[in-house]
């Protein structure tokens, strides 16, 4: 187990300004189109040609599909340490629903073969003033591409479990 999982984490145990690394992805051509096509049909997103002639130069993903792979690694990272607990006989404090984000941004154009990789950083930790037993949580949640450039951030908001007793 690792030290940052070695004991349960309850709201009180956080610590504002630590992060997480949640992993990283490399975006394909293919999987950009088959995203677009479901979700976000713009010509930049689904032709070469067409995305060459538009102010991108390049096809790229979509924000939403950039959006979609950080909850993929987000669910992921948080499962993993879900199970370091659960092995280690600790208990699993809870987490969610979020009552939202804000400052979303996509700051650069994601184009194919770029590898994003995504972290979230606690910002702000606090008790919930509704719901007992619970905090709210506020991260910093960032994608940065392999040339170190951010491509992607917005703060999420989520209960989190409190101590109990």
């Amino acid at each position: 187990m690792s030290a940052a999982l070695s004991r349960t984490r309850y709201l009180e145990d956080l610590v504002v300004g630590e992060t997480e690394e949640l992993g990283s992805h490399i975006f394909t051509a293919d999987e950009i189109k088959t995203f677009a096509a479901a979700y976000d049909p713009q010509p930049f997103h689904m032709d070469e040609e067409a995305a060459r002639a538009s102010h991108f130069g390049a096809l790229c993903a979509s924000g939403w599909q950039t959006v979609g792979v950080w909850m993929r690694l987000r669910i992921a990272a948080k499962a993993r340490r879900d199970a370091e607990l659960a092995v280690a006989g600790l208990p699993v404090p809870g987490f969610g629903p979020s009552p939202g984000f804000r400052n979303l941004k996509w700051l650069k154009p994601i184009y194919v073969g770029d590898t994003v990789s995504f972290s979230s950083t606690l910002i702000a930790a606090r008790p919930s003033g509704s719901r007992p037993g619970w905090g709210l949580v506020e991260h910093l949640n960032v994608g940065v591409n392999q040339h170190g450039v951010r491509v992607f951030e917005f703060v999420g908001i989520a209960f989190y479990e409190r101590r109990p007793g």
